[in-house]
C-alpha cells in the first residue's frame, strides 16, 4: 500500500499533461500555418510552454529537496508537476503569466515549501535553491538549439519568432532568479554560507526582495543595463533582437499586429 501511495504522489498530473498537449498542438498550428491569424497559436504555444517551464522549475526544487532529505515534498504533491499543488499558485503561475502578457518579462515564480530543517548539508541547501533557475537555463538552451546549431532551415518564421520570445522569457527568469536578493533563489544558494546574524537580519527582507528588484528595474539606467545583458546572452545563443521583438508582437495578437508588418 505504501508503494502505491508513493507512486500516486509522483504520478504526473493530468493538468501538466494537458499543458504539454496544448503546447504540442499549438506548435503544430504555428508550423502548418493552420490559423488565419498566427498570433493566437503563438500566444498558446508561448503561454503553455512558459507554464510548463514554471512547473519544471518547481519540480526541480522539490526533487532535489527529496534527495536532500525532505520527504514531505511527496505528500504535498510537488512531484506530480501539478501547478495547482504549489504553496502559492498565484505567485508560481498566475502572476508570472500576467507579467508575460503585460510586459514580456520572465517573472521568477515560486514557491514549493521545503522543510529546510530536514536538510543536513549546506551544499544540499544551495543545490536545492539552484535547481530551479538551472532548469530555466536548460530550457533556454533547448529552445534556442535551432539557433545556435544553425538548424533553422525549413522552420517557419512565425515559429522562429515564437522560440525567440520564449527564449527571452527563460533567460530573464534565470538571471532574475539567480540574483543574490533575499526571497530569490540566488540568495538561497549563498544563504547557508552566511553568518547566522546576517541571515537573521536579511530574513525580514525576503517578502520584499522581488518587489525591490522590480523597483530597481524602473530606474532607466538599471533597466537598460539589465536588458542589454539579456540581449547579449541571447545573441550568444544565436537569437537576435529581431526574433524576440517579432515574437512578442505575434504573442500580443490582440493588438492587431499583422503578419505582413512583422517581415523586414
Amino acid at each position: 500500500m505504501a508503494s502505491e501511495a508513493t507512486r500516486g504522489e509522483r504520478r504526473i498530473s493530468p493538468v501538466f499533461l494537458a499543458l504539454v498537449a496544448i503546447m504540442a498542438v499549438s506548435i503544430w498550428a504555428v508550423w502548418t500555418g493552420f490559423a488565419a491569424n498566427q498570433g493566437f497559436p503563438v500566444f498558446l504555444f508561448v503561454t503553455s510552454a512558459w507554464i510548463v517551464s514554471l512547473c519544471l522549475h518547481e519540480y526541480a526544487h522539490a526533487r532535489t529537496a527529496l534527495h536532500g532529505g525532505d520527504i514531505s515534498v511527496e505528500a504535498r504533491g510537488y512531484l506530480t508537476l501539478n501547478p495547482l499543488a504549489y504553496t502559492h499558485a498565484l505567485l508560481s503561475i498566475v502572476l508570472p503569466v500576467i507579467f508575460v502578457i503585460m510586459g514580456g518579462i520572465g517573472l521568477p515564480g515560486g514557491a514549493v515549501f521545503i522543510e529546510r530543517h530536514r536538510i543536513r548539508s549546506r551544499w544540499k541547501h544551495s543545490l536545492i535553491s539552484a535547481a530551479g533557475p538551472l532548469t530555466n537555463v536548460v530550457f533556454a538552451l533547448v529552445v534556442t538549439a535551432p539557433f545556435w546549431l544553425d538548424a533553422l532551415d525549413g522552420v517557419p518564421e512565425d515559429l522562429r519568432y515564437a522560440l525567440g520570445f520564449l527564449a527571452l522569457l527563460q533567460v530573464t527568469a534565470a538571471i532574475l532568479n539567480f540574483l543574490p536578493v533575499p526571497g530569490l533563489d540566488g540568495y538561497g544558494v549563498i544563504e547557508p554560507w552566511l553568518p547566522y546574524g546576517i541571515r537573521r537580519q536579511l530574513d525580514s527582507f525576503a517578502p520584499f526582495g522581488l518587489l525591490a528588484v522590480f523597483g530597481f528595474l524602473w530606474i532607466p539606467e538599471v533597466n537598460h543595463a539589465f536588458f542589454d545583458m539579456i540581449d547579449e546572452v541571447l545573441r550568444a545563443l544565436g537569437v537576435s533582437d529581431w526574433d524576440t521583438w517579432n515574437g512578442q508582437r505575434l504573442f500580443r495578437f490582440w493588438e492587431g499586429n499583422s503578419i505582413e508588418s512583422l517581415n523586414p
